[in-house]
């Protein structure tokens, strides 16, 4: 009878975890295909090596796949292409605004037009 109930309880057991590893990996592959793209526009840029900067700091960012530069100018554009359930965009802009300028890294000079 002991038997049984352990046979019967492993059989539980054993599709509880089938049916967690099954969500699991629905899971992971929505996360892995939901990717965003936005358009964001920073004020305070003024030379090439401002863009690579803030590129190099979003770009380190888990779940942005891509940060490129739209339009340069008084205002710049970039396009972001994201995965919302890893970064969000107060992230990313988090990540923009931290940026140091190139002149003088304690600067924060840049600043998300929301």
């Amino acid at each position: 009878m002991k038997l049984i109930k352990l046979m019967f309880v492993a059989a539980i057991l054993l599709a509880a975890s089938s049916q967690v590893a099954k969500a699991q990996l629905e899971l992971k592959n929505q996360t892995a295909d939901s990717l965003t793209t936005t358009i964001i526009k920073v004020k305070g840029i003024t030379c090439s090596t401002d863009l690579k900067m803030i590129s190099a700091k979003v770009e380190k960012l888990p779940g942005v796949s891509s940060f490129k530069t739209a339009k340069q100018g008084p205002t710049t554009t970039f396009e972001v292409i994201y995965n919302p359930f890893l970064v969000t965009e107060k992230d990313i802009y988090a990540a923009i605004e931290a940026t140091g300028s190139c002149e003088n890294p304690d600067e924060r000079p840049y600043k998300v037009k929301r």
